[in-house]
């Protein structure tokens, strides 16, 4: 037997809160890049965010989801907006009994006295936001037809037995670090 064919998986187990933003990507890059130098294999992370920007939620869903490490999401409290699609990037997904997972389409604020080509580039944009991230949602999730038209006009709020009917996590269960674990976080 070869020194890799013995090796056991390496798991570690990490938080990761806030607004999905420039920052956050930044501090996914570089603890994924120090998880890939330890060779760890799966990685579980608490998520807890509110959302934020929705090019910065993409990259994070793009590079999770693509990165040579299992990542094993959970919600301990509160997955909403953009980082619903962060979320979505764990091959096995968690939520408390108590979380709630909340998702809505893109909305921006224009500029008072912002004239009409200003205003089109806006709605350009929120419509192509959408479409990105509805993609991603409906090869994750099954939402039923009246849950998909609460989502078309407003936010559409999940409980996680909502979230496992809807596929969107793998059952109901609390991010528990076995004792003696180092927790770090992201």
């Amino acid at each position: 037997m070869t020194e890799e064919s013995t090796r056991h998986p390496k798991e570690a187990w990490f938080t990761l809160s806030g607004d999905v933003n420039s920052d956050m990507v930044h501090r996914v890059f570089e603890a994924v890049s120090t998880m890939t130098e330890e060779g760890i294999d799966t990685a579980h992370v608490l998520l807890q965010s509110n959302g934020g920007y929705v090019s910065d939620g993409l990259c994070l869903y793009n590079f999770m989801a693509r990165a040579p490490i299992n990542f094993v999401m959970y919600n301990g409290g509160a997955v909403a907006s953009i980082a619903v699609i962060l979320f979505l990037s764990g091959t096995r997904r968690y939520a408390s009994e108590t979380a709630r997972f909340m998702v809505h389409k893109s909305h921006a604020t224009a500029s008072p006295g912002a004239r009409p080509d200003a205003l089109n580039i806006i709605v350009e944009g929120l419509r192509a936001d959408d479409a990105r991230t509805e993609a991603i949602l409906r090869k994750h999730i099954e939402l039923a037809p009246e849950q998909w038209a609460i989502h078309q006009y407003s936010d559409l709020h999940l409980t996680s037995r909502d979230a496992k009917i809807a596929g969107m996590i793998t059952d109901v269960g609390d991010f528990a670090p076995p004792k003696g674990a180092h927790l770090r976080n992201i």
